[in-house]
Parts: structure tokens; sequence; C-alpha cells
């Protein structure tokens, strides 16, 4: 049992080097390509975040109860976008 084991470590101890470099490898370059899919979806996330025209408007109170006058449950969210009851705000000072 012994000299089966012994062989088997010595047979296979040759491919162990190639086999460990290459999985290093791999495991190194996934974990960059996690990183940058993550930084891409971020990115992405944060432009059409930055779309959200809400504080622009004059309707928009920066409360955090009551956020938009004309549109309270889509103040601040996607859906705010294309909102056609946006107004810009005129003179700042005012509000």
């Amino acid at each position: 049992m012994l000299e089966l084991i012994s062989f088997l470590i010595h047979g296979i101890q040759p491919f162990l080097v190639p086999i460990c470099f290459v999985g290093a490898w791999v495991v190194t370059l996934l974990c960059f390509w996690s990183l940058w899919v993550t930084a891409r979806d971020s990115v992405s996330a944060a432009k059409q975040m930055h779309q959200i025209p809400c504080t622009g408007c004059q309707f928009f109170t920066a409360d955090y109860r009551l956020k938009c006058t004309v549109h309270p449950s889509i103040a601040n969210t996607e859906a705010a976008i294309d909102c056609t009851d946006y107004q810009p705000k005129t003179n700042p000072m005012l509000y």
C-alpha cells in the first residue's frame, strides 16, 4: 500500500508545477476580470443616476418626508429621468 502511494506521488509530481502555475494564473485573471466588470457596471450605474434631474427642479423640496410635491413616489428614482412636470429652478435663492 505504501508503495502504491509512493508511486502515485512520484508519478504526479512532474505535472504538479505546470498545473499549479496555470491554476494560479487563471485565478489571478478571474480576479482582475471580476474587478473590471464591477468597475464597468459601477460607472454605467453612476452615469444613469446622474441623469436624474430632480435636484434642479423647482418642485423638489430636499426633505426626506416629501421629496417632490408633484410626484413624491418617483422622486430621485430612475423613473424620474423623463419627468413631464420637470421645471428648472429659475432663481435658486428663492427656494
